[in-house]
């Protein structure tokens, strides 16, 4: 099925603020046939955004940032969140990799200067948002990662972690980390680490031991 299966009959916008929330009213094709009653969905629109795991290959080192998010102490976990470095594709005319770049020196201190590998494109919450994320995996140097960095004009307030590969995939096993950026680019890396080893000309090192499934914390 495509876009010709739907039926966008109306749209309300609701709020405009630092996102934006519109109220549809549509109808879409039957996989038996046929369309469907016409059905009402709020959405959020928040537009696009990039995120950058900052993977250290010398020293197996991952470079994390944590920081404050109401939603999440609003569901009943942490608000205190550990995150790949992100944020919104929102100036004009800026590519995703310039946007990921601009991110690591403002979330992190660290100027990006070699590739950036694509890791996945991510719908977090098909259900409710319009967000499409992209994740990018990165080379730094991970020595050079520390403090607190992060907007003031936007109210940031940001700290930088420095993990061990191993370290950052027990905190997904046990559930401390939970972002699901962040969640889905360490498994990218943790399967994907020996081959980035490989292309940035570092001896990969004892893999990292894998949970036989997710945990809740």
């Amino acid at each position: 099925m495509n876009r010709a299966d739907v039926k966008i009959l109306g749209k309300t916008r609701l709020y405009k603020g630092h996102f934006r929330l519109d109220k549809y009213r549509f109808r879409h094709r039957l996989f038996a046939g046929g369309w469907s009653d016409i059905v009402t969905r709020e959405v959020l629109d928040r537009g696009s955004a990039v995120a950058l795991l900052l993977y250290d290959p010398a020293r197996d080192r991952v470079v994390l940032i944590e920081q404050f998010r109401l939603p999440a102490m609003l569901a009943g976990r942490s608000g205190w969140q550990i995150e790949p470095v992100a944020g919104l594709a929102d100036r004009h005319g800026e590519s995703e990799k310039a946007v990921a770049r601009r991110e690591a020196q403002e979330e992190a201190g660290l100027r990006i200067t070699g590739e950036l590998v694509p890791i996945h494109r991510i719908l977090p919450s098909t259900g409710g948002l319009t967000e499409l994320v992209s994740l990018y995996c990165a080379r730094v140097d991970s020595a050079r990662a520390d403090g607190i960095h992060g907007n003031r004009d936007e109210g940031e307030d940001i700290r930088v972690l420095v993990l061990s590969v191993r370290q950052a995939m027990r905190l997904v096993q046990s559930g401390k980390i939970d972002n699901a950026h962040c969640v889905v680019a360490l498994y990218w890396l943790a399967a994907n680490r020996a081959r980035l080893q490989r292309r940035w000309h570092q001896p990969a090192r004892r893999k990292p031991r894998l949970a036989a499934k997710s945990s809740r914390a």
